[in-house]
């Protein structure tokens, strides 16, 4: 089993707890209703909606919008870094179209389904594609949303730190660098540091098929150095160079693309 622990040699005569946790579910409703079976709980760590489907152009919002080859046209650019011509496509395909609109009903779209596939219970934060203040609409009794706050879960503490940091790829919930750090300073000590993003290290910044560094946290580093918490747990990065390093006493996991593999990663103690 993955992301595994044990305390103590008297471990038989307590109970143990089991936690899922995903992130990256990218529309994919089906894996997330089965996510929690065997856990005490999910952890969600953000990016609910499917926007564009970097491997599958045929897959999200924008492909349903304008069709398969105009979004290969624009995952191909993005993937040059060719980011001013990828927007220029962008604002000439939405000429003349209501753009707030229709993607925010795509989006509530999948947030009908994908809310309603959460088990019970579930704490989730948002990721950077999220549009966080729809979430009150969908988040049902059993499923707490945290940004910047901690909860305990089976006696362990878990901090929670939703959305990106700014970049040229210009996602719905991104924020500033102060802003962020103000959110991870709130938590305090935690033992489960819980992200969308990941701490601003290059192994595991660096995504290997869409050959870029992503944005990682400077605040998210220097926590888990001044805190020592036991995890650090994130996504955001789909195809890591490191999908696991430690970070002095802290164990930096990448809990893994939901959308793609539909495999929750479980952590035990």
């Amino acid at each position: 089993m993955r992301g595994s622990e044990t305390d103590g040699p008297a471990e038989g005569m307590r109970r143990a707890h089991r936690i899922h946790v995903v992130s990256d579910v990218h529309g994919n409703a089906e894996a997330l209703a089965r996510a929690g079976e065997g856990a005490d709980a999910l952890v969600c760590l953000g990016d609910l909606v499917l926007f564009l489907d970097y491997r599958d152009h045929s897959r999200g919002i924008f492909p349903a919008l304008f069709g398969k080859e105009n979004a290969s046209r624009i995952v191909a650019l993005r993937t040059a870094r060719r980011f001013e011509e990828a927007r220029a496509l962008g604002r000439e395909l939405w000429a003349g179209r209501d753009r707030h609109t229709e993607i925010l009903g795509a989006v509530r779209t999948q947030y009908a389904e994908l809310f309603a596939a959460f088990p019970t219970p579930t704490y989730a934060t948002y990721g950077n594609v999220d549009v966080p203040h729809l979430w009150p609409e969908y988040a049902r009794p059993g499923t707490t949303v945290l940004d910047g706050e901690r909860v305990e879960i089976g006696g362990r503490v878990f901090g929670f730190v939703g959305g990106g940091l700014k970049s040229p790829m210009n996602t719905p919930y991104e924020i500033s660098d102060e802003e962020y750090a103000a959110k991870v300073e709130a938590l305090g000590p935690v033992d489960v540091l819980c992200s969308h993003i990941p701490p601003e290290v290059p192994e595991l910044t660096y995504d290997t098929v869409a050959r870029r560094f992503e944005r990682g946290s400077p605040a998210l580093l220097e926590a888990i150095r001044a805190t020592r918490p036991r995890y650090a747990l994130f996504g955001h990065v789909h195809q890591p160079l490191v999908r696991r390093m430690r970070i002095g006493d802290t164990e930096c996991v990448n809990v893994g693309h939901f959308a793609s593999t539909g495999t929750p990663w479980a952590l035990t103690w």
